[in-house]
């Protein structure tokens, strides 16, 4: 690991064995409206229509990022207060294997109206510090649940909910990204989102996780969001 790469400290799953593991982060990489119900993805790029965010060139899309904003802390500082976070489930190679995370794609909503890639560099991307070996989920994928809530002080409202069966299927995104050759090592991509209840909004706390009732585990996470004074 150089001493330059950001890296992360994980809890990694495999089968019934846990490690504690630091692992460098390469680069990273956004997927951007990756739906399999085109109704579903049609709603969702609707929803950032109405907040002036133009529509994709293509479907999916896939934004870098730079790797360094990548964090598993529960604090997160953002200029003014129109940004946002959205739950997504992400894949990371690392030693030679693939493994799955949930995050949040926290984005500045204004940036978003005029140029998406630059906002997807203004906000840290929190991510939950656990991590599951895909293959042990591979065989029932489809199940796998992704759900988000906005927290204002006591309150915790339901924001997002749905399988990972709405967004395409990991290789699908894998080989649509890199092609035959996979992620490269130390790569982390995320993988799309679902469409908000009540529509795209700010909020003090977001908080995230994804579950698995086969095994019946889940990885969870939550952060607070520290606005910052825009003075021009």
């Amino acid at each position: 690991m150089s001493a330059s790469e950001p890296s992360l400290s994980f809890t990694i799953r495999r089968g019934e064995r846990s490690t504690s593991e630091t692992i460098a982060i390469r680069q990273a990489v956004i997927a951007g409206w990756t739906g399999r119900d085109q109704a579903a993805l049609e709603k969702h790029i609707r929803e950032l229509e109405a907040l002036g965010v133009a529509r994709p060139a293509t479907t999916p899309i896939f934004y870098r990022v730079a790797a360094s904003r990548l964090t598993t802390a529960t604090r997160l500082e953002a200029a003014g207060e129109e940004s946002s976070g959205e739950v997504e489930f992400f894949l990371l190679r690392h030693g030679g294997a693939l493994y799955l995370g949930v995050g949040s794609d926290h984005t500045d909503r204004k940036v978003e109206a005029y140029n998406v890639t630059v906002s997807k560099q203004m906000c840290e991307k929190p991510v939950a510090p656990e991590l599951w070996a895909l293959d042990d989920v591979a065989a029932h994928w489809d199940r796998l649940i992704l759900r988000s809530w906005v927290c204002h002080g006591p309150e915790k409202t339901l924001y997002q909910e749905g399988p990972v069966a709405a967004m395409r299927p990991p290789q699908e995104l894998i080989a649509l990204y890199a092609g035959a050759e996979g992620l490269a090592e130390g790569t982390l991509m995320f993988c799309g989102t679902l469409a908000a209840k009540g529509g795209v909004r700010p909020a003090p706390r977001f908080a995230f996780e994804i579950e698995d009732p086969v095994r019946d585990r889940r990885i969870a996470h939550h952060y607070d969001v520290v606005s910052l004074p825009i003075l021009g």
